[in-house]
């Protein structure tokens, strides 16, 4: 039986920690390594050892019984956690690690909420029972007010034998498990497989304890874990996969990190999958099956089992093949400008740069051509830190970053049309396209509604292609473009003179010349916060969220505990943590998750900062071009409709 579990915490929390004894303990490693000795298995890298904290998802692989496990030891820093996120897409079962005396923290939170929103079993350890200001009991509370009311402690060492209240927990959950206690009592059977349906359906969350460091209560967990999951995957069936991760090994080969759902692979096999509308065929060359940095080659690979695959070229990170990619939460807020010596070609480091987005699709590499600059989008600066020790490490690039700011984006009101024409001397190409505002976190949709007496379907589907292959620049502040939904018209071409390129100009200006005529709305990223804090601190606490143009509902008090939900603008929220945690003195809690984007609360502020020219703009014009007598000449955009052949 293949299972796939990840282990999850904030950090210290003693993650890594209990990951080496679960491997130890299943003889998968003949040594536990210990993080302050910077020896671990799994966080292998040289910048993890040197930090003490795990920056990439690594894979340990054990047999325990019946089954054979395919671990993933998690980032637990908020900066890396697209990574984090994308390793819970391929989970059957998660772990969550909890400090005994820290609780429950800001990164538990959202790890929690994010195991719940891709529905992955739960199980909790709360680590550290041996450390001074251990509070079991109190944690326990903790966890149910802060992540569910259905955790329970279990401490039975036989499942075979529950203790009363772990029995009537199970059956307040389940009303026939209810009625065949009160009538026939306990049957460790039956109780044992509802458990195991229960915890499936994340019902019940169980939760144990003990020390990772001390190597107590690990043993005992993995024996309760191992009893109460199962899977079943069909290898027999039609293959489906997700991508789990993308890397590069030290021969410069790409191996694509595949989950896979049903079926089998065999090296040679050609494998389907869609990239946007275009169906993509490769081949595989090799299958590997990691255990920490070390791999085996094999022929075939099962369900359910987590493999790398050479021979890939063009899946990213959390695209699928026979299944939709994922839909993740976990996304930059921050741009950073990239500053290299001057001796360094900038296409050169550019290159580099596009590797690291292979490997992490977050990152969101862009060229400015104007400037000869390139700028990343990041979650923080901890994730600055360490893409400077990776680019010297692995490229032998010395790079600084820039400030990091706030990566903002702009939309519309309403709907308008927008009309581009292409025609210098021996080139051709008109698009009319609707402009209309889309549902908040929509991204760009298309729609096609052009008929094929005007434009042939390749050319239709041309036009879509350019639609999607970029991002397109908004008014307001260069930034980009939202929330829109883009219907095709109609358009014209020539027969003689429509060339390659010509529809990405058209297309670029016609919504660039209707975005002009529209009503805009500038949009910043938002985040939803938890604040768990002393009752005496709820005024301190009320009045900097209204100072930082935050709103939050019904405070709700526990005894001498108040917690707070609401959201705010990132721009004034991202450097509160620190804040928060001096004025509580470390007993508060505070979880902030990016929320999406939403209105800009100081539109006028952010215009006039970031200074955008709109008509200075070299890669963006919303001016068409047009022929007569042989020379080109430029309309502006709001001329150009009196200029189109569609309309005559």
């Amino acid at each position: 039986m293949n299972k796939s579990i990840g282990i999850f915490a904030h950090v210290d929390a003693g993650k890594t920690t209990f990951s080496e004894q679960v491997l130890f303990h299943s003889k998968s490693i003949r040594t536990r390594g210990r993080v302050d000795h910077k020896g671990t298995f799994l966080d292998s890298h040289k910048i993890e050892k040197e930090r003490g904290i795990t920056v990439f998802s690594d894979i340990g692989v054990f047999d325990y019984k019946d089954s054979k496990y395919f671990l993933i030891d998690t980032p637990g820093h908020i900066d890396f956690s697209p990574e984090m996120e994308r390793a819970i897409s391929v989970l059957d079962y998660a772990i969550v690690i909890v400090s005994a005396v820290e609780g429950v923290q800001g990164h538990t939170e959202t790890v929690w909420k994010l195991l719940r929103k891709h529905h992955i079993p739960t199980f909790i350890f709360i680590n550290k029972i041996d450390r001074v200001g251990a509070r079991v009991l109190e944690v326990i509370q903790e966890l149910r007010r802060s992540l569910s009311k259905d955790i329970t402690l279990f401490q039975s060492s036989n499942l075979n034998e529950l203790r009363d209240e772990e029995a009537e927990f199970i059956a307040e959950r389940d009303e026939e498990l209810m009625e065949l206690y009160f009538e026939e009592g306990y049957d460790s059977k039956t109780w044992k497989e509802t458990l195991r349906t229960l915890i499936r359906e994340e019902k019940i969350f169980i939760c144990n304890k003990g020390s990772a460091l001390e190597d107590e209560g690990v043993v005992e967990f993995m024996e309760t874990f191992h009893e109460l999951t199962r899977t079943d995957y069909d290898s027999a069936d039609k293959l489906t996969a997700r991508v789990f991760k993308v890397k590069y090994d030290d021969k410069g080969n790409r191996v694509t990190f595949l989950k896979l759902l049903s079926g089998s692979l065999k090296v040679k096999d050609e494998i389907y999958y869609d990239v946007g509308e275009e169906k993509v065929q490769e081949k595989v060359n090799e299958i590997r099956r990691y255990n920490g940095t070390k791999y085996k080659v094999c022929d075939e690979a099962l369900a359910g089992e987590i493999i790398g695959v050479v021979g890939l070229t063009g899946l990213k990170a959390g695209m699928g093949i026979g299944v939709k990619g994922g839909i993740y939460d976990m996304i930059p807020t921050l741009r950073a400008k990239v500053m290299f010596e001057e001796g360094l070609n900038p296409r050169e480091v550019l290159k580099c740069f596009k590797i690291l987005e292979s490997e992490e699709a977050s990152l969101n590499v862009t060229w400015s051509e104007e400037f000869q600059e390139i700028y990343i989008s990041i979650m923080g600066k901890i994730q600055i830190e360490v893409l400077k020790e990776i680019l010297l490490d692995r490229f032998n690039i010395k790079v600084e970053f820039g400030i990091p700011e706030i990566l903002y984006k702009e939309t519309m009101k309403g709907q308008v049309e927008g009309f581009g024409h292409f025609e210098p001397l021996r080139h051709y190409a008109e698009v009319h396209l609707k402009l209309e505002e889309g549902p908040r976190g929509s991204g760009i949709t298309f729609e096609n509604k052009c008929h094929n007496d005007f434009l042939t379907p390749g050319n239709q589907n041309l036009i879509r292609t350019h639609v999607f292959e970029r991002e397109h620049k908004g008014i307001l502040t260069g930034s980009t473009i939202t929330d829109l939904k883009i219907t095709l018209i109609t358009g014209r071409a020539h027969n003689k003179h429509t060339e390659g390129g010509d529809f990405r100009e058209a297309t670029k200006r016609a919504i660039r010349q209707g975005f002009e005529k529209a009503e805009k709305v500038l949009l910043e990223p938002f985040y939803k916060f938890r604040m768990d804090v002393d009752l005496s601190l709820l005024g301190r606490v009320m009045s900097d969220i209204q100072k930082m143009s935050g709103t939050f509902e019904e405070p709700e008090t526990f005894g001498n505990r108040v917690v707070i939900h609401g959201k705010g603008p990132v721009a004034e929220f991202m450097n509160y943590p620190l804040e928060f945690q001096a004025f509580t003195k470390g007993k508060g809690t505070l979880s902030m998750v990016f929320s999406g984007y939403e209105e800009c609360h100081n539109v006028a502020e952010v215009i006039e900062k970031i200074g955008y020219k709109k008509d200075a703009d070299p890669e963006y014009t919303s001016s068409s071009i047009f022929c007569a007598k042989g020379v080109g000449f430029s309309v502006p955009w709001d001329e150009a409709e009196g200029y189109m052949h569609c309309l005559k």
